[in-house]
């Protein structure tokens, strides 16, 4: 894998050199202070990745975005944000410009502390890219094969009727902004059900995310806080380095938001709040997991399965990363394998008993 590193900062692209030099198959062809030069040396090396400042003179990240768009062969494209309210704007609007994913730009007193960092959040991205190279050069070798679902005879449920869903959870990570960007919009101001999304993000770029999903979308989307009431109609995103679940109380479901410990490496998980779901809930559910890195959700999943829940995965190719879906259906747990293009019509099947019945 081919890298162009693009900083305006010396010592980070050094930093982001000797940190890609620890991943066996990755080579650095070359380095550019600011968009402009960037462009450039995309021209001249064609790489296959690109690592992106957001902010930088002459030419910012978010425009050598805009012009790399336009571009029929293009090279992937990692961005490193500041965490400011700031880079958390930029880099959602990053994202839905087709960035594969970002990375928060370490800030520590200390050097090694920062290289620690970076090497931890980035080295896991590069190689998932290495692997979607390889997949597409030998398609072949990289089937699915759906187990038999881990669910006793009397624990398997007979038919799963999505109709008698009254909330829809949702799992998401890498690809996920632009995925819901376009998943949400499509769905009627009248939804009958709640959205509870946990995307994986940090503080801050949550909060940027719900506020640009809500001016595109019909249904009024949220950073979810502390004890609101969950009503059709709304979707509710866990905010970034917080827990979320739902939970009964005074007769109302309302969500919580807590500070408890990362689940697999995840805050928030999807495992979290689908065991909530799987509890308040029972068997009036729908589970629908996408695009994005890890299993994160197969857990979650496997129990709403249990209480008769329909869970639903997000087919292959319209994945940006075909990692915590594939888990899902590797389990044997998903019910429908939907594109990306067609997930707002299994939603909205949930909540309008008797109109469609899935087998």
């Amino acid at each position: 894998m081919r890298v162009l590193i693009v900083d305006d900062s010396t010592l980070f692209r050094k930093v982001v050199r000797d940190t890609l030099a620890e991943c066996p198959g990755v080579e650095v062809v070359g380095v550019a202070s600011d968009g402009q030069h960037a462009l450039e040396k995309i021209e001249q090396f064609q790489p296959d990745l690109v690592t992106l400042d957001v902010e930088m003179p002459i030419l910012n990240g978010i425009e050598v975005l805009r012009q790399l768009h336009m571009r029929p062969v293009k090279p992937d494209v990692i961005m490193l944000s500041a965490m400011t309210d700031h880079g958390a704007l930029a880099t959602t609007q990053a994202l839905r410009l087709g960035a594969f994913d970002f990375v928060l730009k370490p800030n520590h007193s200390k050097l090694e502390d920062s290289c620690n960092q970076l090497r931890n959040d980035l080295l896991p991205k590069v190689k998932v890219l290495q692997e979607r190279r390889h997949k597409q050069a030998f398609p072949e070798t990289n089937r699915v094969e759906a187990a038999p679902p881990i669910l006793s005879s009397s624990e398997a449920p007979k038919v799963i009727d999505p109709s008698k869903a009254k909330v829809v959870g949702i799992g998401v990570s890498t690809g996920g902004p632009a995925a819901l960007s376009q998943l949400l919009p499509k769905l009627p101001a009248n939804l009958p059900v709640p959205l509870l999304i946990v995307q994986h993000m940090p503080p801050m770029f949550t909060k940027s995310l719900a506020n640009d999903l809500d001016r595109a979308s019909n249904i009024s989307v949220h950073e979810a806080t502390d004890g609101q009431v969950v009503q059709p109609g709304n979707a509710y995103l866990a905010p970034g380095g917080k827990q979320m679940k739902v939970v009964v109380q005074d007769g109302q479901k309302k969500i919580q938001i807590t500070d408890d410990p990362a689940e697999r490496s995840c805050k928030p998980s999807v495992d979290y709040l689908f065991r909530s779901i799987a509890h308040v809930y029972g068997g009036e559910a729908m589970a629908m997991v996408m695009t994005g890195m890890g299993d994160d959700g197969t857990m979650g999943a496997r129990l709403m399965k249990r209480n008769g829940c329909m869970v639903v995965a997000q087919e292959e190719k319209s994945c940006v990363v075909f990692g915590m879906p594939r888990q899902v259906i590797a389990a044997g747990l998903a019910d429908k394998v939907v594109p990306l293009d067609q997930l707002h019509e299994i939603i909205q099947t949930a909540g309008v008993r008797g109109v469609t019945r899935c087998r």
